[in-house]
């Protein structure tokens, strides 16, 4: 191993969202030039179809979009984008009629100076943790958008990500990444993997393109994980106890004529897990992700034909399309010269958009870390596997608050809120958690993947229960905690006369 050798030359393996995100972000940060930058090659097998059912975003990615220097209006035409605000979970709870909560992106009023959240367990108000302290609610359960017509680049009145075209979404990328960065795209398949002396891959072996060599490999190769599972052998770590989910249908579902688009994804609890509805500027992306343990796949597609309100032709129309789902993550994901992103690196499922999240992070910090030589390049790879093995764990644990919670009652809820399937970390919050509200000092990372905010939205939102103590509301918190509602509120009626509905604005942006 020459370990004074230069990094200078990158081969992702596979395209999709993973490889082609991956390529932007790198490229966006490590322009190539003859005198210096990454030189980035993608390999995508034209016949290998994307699973492409990840649509929602969270609001880091206007900053990826715009580190890649991508202009906002060109991405929400191209892509079917729309806003997203955050999540409504409908029926989580108990299934009863008005049980709903939200959680979204916008944290509470004031939180680098004080926590909200304890002012209302304190208080005890009848309002939601959501509704009173951020706007977001009052402008989603309206319909109205994050922003104003005259909102800049990736601005607006309250924070957003996306729902967008997963398909779309790729072959936008590839676009701009071939076009604009400099990555060169090489349309072929991967037949094996040629192995140097010390163990780090030389290259990948293809059909028609002969040997393709580089410096660092990046494996997003989907659940094949081609290199980092199949070459190196790295052991995958079954989450299976933890998420009984197993299957998925997918349908795509056309607009009534001036349907309103939502700014949430709409998670609706069923029988054994749970229905996703998608807004785009386009259409409606539904499935239902559930255990094919504790429903039949015909009595599934059954529930999501009701859910969807239609008659048998109309649906199968849809051309319903299933997805296998095995939860987990691999033991690490750099090993040698290879680094896996995407479903190559593990998969839960799809609750709160988190496998583009990790997307993201992961490429973020190999764009920011980048090895200048392959000696450097061992150590940020142990540095890397160490982040994401606490992001994942920390990712496992916020999913799970949304499942432990549940009063349901029904098999599949009852097996996924098994307290015995919850970490020894996330049972030790939840027990601090009787006695106060999350905050930041809980968390052991100033990166965390949800904050204490998100922690506060989803606990509340499913009727949580921490002890009160006024003696807590000293004079100063009570006017702090008076001065952020009264604003929240404010806002609010500010706001109501100056958005407009996300059905207008996405209409005029896509007519431009």
């Amino acid at each position: 191993m020459n370990t004074a050798k230069p990094v200078s030359s990158i081969l992702i393996v596979g395209g999709g969202t993973a490889g082609w995100l991956t390529a932007a972000i790198l490229a966006g940060k490590h322009p190539y030039s003859e005198g210096g930058g990454l030189q980035i090659t993608l390999i995508e097998a034209p016949d290998i179809p994307i699973i492409g059912v990840g649509e929602g975003t969270w609001p880091g990615m206007r900053a990826t979009l715009h580190t890649a220097g991508i202009k906002e209006v060109d991405f929400l035409k191209a892509c079917d984008a729309s806003f997203k605000q955050g999540s409504k979970f409908v029926g989580w709870k108990t299934g009863e009629a008005q049980d709903y909560y939200y959680h979204p992106f916008e944290l509470p009023q004031g939180f680098f100076e004080g926590n909200l959240a304890q002012h209302w367990v304190d208080t005890q108000p009848s309002v939601s943790l959501s509704k009173l302290v951020c706007v977001q609610e009052y402008l989603c359960e309206r319909d109205l958008s994050p922003k104003l017509r005259s909102s800049g680049n990736y601005s607006g009145v309250a924070n957003y990500g996306y729902h967008l075209n997963a398909g779309k979404f790729s072959d936008f990328l590839k676009n701009h990444c071939t076009e604009n960065l400099g990555v060169r795209l090489v349309y072929d398949k991967v037949t094996g993997v040629v192995s140097q002396s010390d163990g780090d891959i030389a290259g990948v072996c293809t059909e028609k393109s002969g040997e393709l060599q580089a410096d660092l490999f990046v494996d997003c190769t989907g659940f094949r994980s081609l290199l980092l599972g199949q070459h190196y052998g790295v052991r995958f770590i079954d989450k299976c106890a933890q998420f009984p989910i197993n299957s998925a249908l997918a349908v795509q579902v056309p607009y009534a004529d001036h349907e309103p688009v939502k700014s949430t994804t709409i998670a609706t609890a069923r029988e054994a897990g749970w229905i996703w509805d998608i807004g785009l500027s386009s259409r409606r992306g539904v499935g239902y992700v559930y255990s094919n343990s504790h429903l039949p796949p015909e009595q599934a597609a059954a529930q999501l034909q009701a859910y969807l309100g239609i008659d048998n032709q109309a649906f199968e129309q849809l051309e319903p399309r299933r997805i296998p789902i095995n939860p987990g993550h691999r033991e690490k994901f750099w090993h040698h010269n290879c680094v896996a992103v995407g479903l190559a690196a593990g998969f839960l499922e799809p609750l709160e958009a988190s496998a583009i999240m990790l997307i993201e992070a992961s490429a973020t910090m190999l764009a920011d870390q980048m090895p200048t030589t392959r000696a450097a390049m061992d150590i940020v790879s142990k540095r890397f596997n160490k982040r994401f093995l606490y992001r994942w764990e920390r990712v496992i644990d916020f999913l799970k608050l949304h499942y432990v919670l549940s009063d349901r009652q029904q098999p599949f809820w009852r097996e996924a809120a098994s307290r015995s399937t919850l970490s020894a970390r996330l049972q030790e919050d939840l027990s601090l958690w009787r006695y106060q509200a999350p905050w930041k000092t809980d968390f052991d990372s100033l990166e965390e993947a949800f904050p204490a905010a998100s922690y506060q939205y989803v606990l509340y939102g499913m009727q949580f229960e921490t002890q009160s103590n006024p003696r807590r509301n000293s004079p100063s918190v009570s006017e702090f905690s008076r001065k952020a509602i009264d604003t929240v509120s404010r806002n609010a009626g500010l706001l109501a006369s100056k958005v407009e509905s996300n059905r207008a604005l996405l209409d005029l942006i896509r007519a431009q």
